[in-house]
């Protein structure tokens, strides 16, 4: 009996180490509207990661898409955002303004705008998004000035980068 007890817990250690594997990774979309003088921003985060970041961190109960679900999130949310992210264009620091969120599928996705922005060169941006509760975490930034087309991989080890174009 022991060594059939012994060959399952071999076999079973093995199996188990290759279980699903969990994803953090965040997308944030960056575009130029010249003719409105704007960056307009979307940033697609998976909502489990994002309610127990801020669950945490404002010591609260968001209970995202169901019936008790905080009536002012945008207010924890928006202030979330802008302390974990920052963006330069043509090496003046830029306010963003939040404009919302709304939920599809297991994602939040937020709406971000930089407004008054005449042209664009370069963007430097700092994106800290759920680094501090999962250290895997990953954030893609795309964006689009003109027809230049840029991308960039954040991680934990490198939170900052400069887009030119």
């Amino acid at each position: 009996m022991n060594l059939k007890k012994t060959l399952l817990v071999l076999v079973l250690i093995p199996l188990l180490s290759f279980s699903a594997h969990k994803y953090y990774l965040s997308l944030t979309q960056i575009k130029y509207k010249s003719e409105a003088k704007s960056l307009q921003i979307i940033i697609n985060v998976f909502m489990d990661d994002i309610e127990t970041a801020l669950n945490k961190d404002y010591n609260i109960d968001l209970r995202l898409t169901s019936k008790k679900e905080l009536k002012n999130n945008d207010v924890y949310f928006e202030k979330y955002l802008k302390e974990k992210l920052k963006f330069k264009v043509d090496d003046k620091l830029q306010e963003f303004n939040y404009i919302g969120k709304e939920y599809e599928g297991d994602l939040v996705l937020f709406y971000l705008e930089i407004e008054n922005i005449e042209k664009v060169s370069k963007i430097e941006i700092s994106n800290k998004i759920l680094i501090n509760h999962f250290p895997e975490q990953q954030n893609l930034i795309k964006s689009k000035v003109g027809n230049k087309h840029k991308s960039v991989l954040l991680s934990k080890e490198k939170t900052q980068a400069t887009l030119t174009y």
